[in-house]
């Protein structure tokens, strides 16, 4: 089981040494915004950054990429497990981060390996279907049909007994708040939902979107850019709880969870707002805010303290909740 409660690391208000160093190097260096890019080209750039600065990768991970049935055909899924070890007896969904738009599954393969060694579980990455070529809710359908077989436990996860859990960072950090929302109504039990600077209120007029628009990396421009490729052909925000899982009508009875912000993201409120919600609700949650750090820390976390402790984070809630 997590340990439940309230957590702050570092200082409120002070952006931390290493990640100021890190904004003002981007800052020299000019890097072309993703926003002004085609999506294919906006992919390949995001694949050069995080091969740069994902944490490395450990030793004796065996991964293996199957694919299962997936509304739009073949869904590749990702599994890695520790080499030679006992069969696992509990699987973690990680959806990656990117927007909706960018990231896949080599983007985030050094962090799933990170957690199948820590955790000595297997760990499931899901490859689903990006916008503006598969727009919402493609995503959502992808993520159901990942769902949907690995609650049949079938014999790549272990079969029969096997714990399950959903991990995600940004927007998989919000399809995992999702997918717990749709294991709760279809009677899947989950161990955990560990969200990692997730974007829950597609509506929500939050302060820290507007304080933190400009200067740490992610910005109102780029979230604009995700939004409209993402949710192609709608007008206004998009709050049912497929895209915004703030506003669920309950969040009672839904998993335990990990719900981690950093406080120079703009999305930091709203994962803050839905911490206290599933608190409210009876939800045991460890919400921990990583007081000086940006959105995507994780993904730096080859030259960023908060990035290693982000992923710390998420290998010990779930090893905590996987027995």
């Amino acid at each position: 089981m997590i340990q439940s409660g309230n957590h702050s690391i570092g200082v409120p208000g002070k952006v931390d040494d290493d990640v100021a160093f890190v904004l003002a190097k981007a800052a020299e260096l000019r890097l072309p915004l993703l926003a002004t890019m085609p999506p294919a080209e906006a992919r390949a750039e995001f694949a050069r950054r995080l091969s740069r600065t994902n944490p490395p990768p450990p030793e004796g991970i065996e991964a293996e990429t199957i694919a299962i049935n997936g509304p739009g055909g073949p869904l590749p899924i990702r599994l890695y497990r520790p080499a030679g070890g006992a069969t696992a007896k509990a699987a973690l969904l990680y959806f990656h981060g990117g927007g909706f738009v960018v990231g896949d599954l080599d983007t985030h393969d050094a962090i799933c390996r990170v957690i199948a060694g820590r955790s000595g579980s297997t760990v499931a990455a899901v490859d689903y279907r990006l916008g503006p070529e598969h727009p919402y809710p493609a995503a959502i359908e992808d993520g159901d049909a990942a769902l949907t077989w690995a609650a049949s436990r079938p014999a790549e996860l272990g079969g029969d007994g096997v714990i399950l859990g959903v991990a995600g960072d940004s927007a998989g950090g919000t399809l995992s708040a999702v997918m717990a929302l749709h294991a709760r109504d279809r009677g899947i039990a989950l161990a955990l939902q560990a969200l990692i600077y997730p974007a829950v209120d597609q509506g929500g007029d939050h302060p820290s979107r507007r304080r933190l628009a400009e200067g740490y990396l992610l910005t109102q421009a780029d979230i604009d850019w995700f939004t409209a490729q993402y949710f192609v052909g709608r007008s206004g925000p998009v709050l049912e709880p497929d895209a915004s899982p703030l506003r669920a009508a309950s969040h009672a009875g839904l998993a335990p969870a990990l719900v981690l912000t950093c406080g120079f993201d703009p999305l930091a409120d709203e994962g803050r707002a839905y911490a206290e919600a599933l608190r409210a609700a009876g939800v045991p949650v460890r919400s921990v805010c990583l007081e000086g750090a940006i959105h995507g820390c994780l993904g730096l976390a080859a030259y960023l303290e908060c990035g290693r402790t982000a992923l710390d984070e998420l290998c010990s809630a779930w090893k905590a909740a996987a027995g």
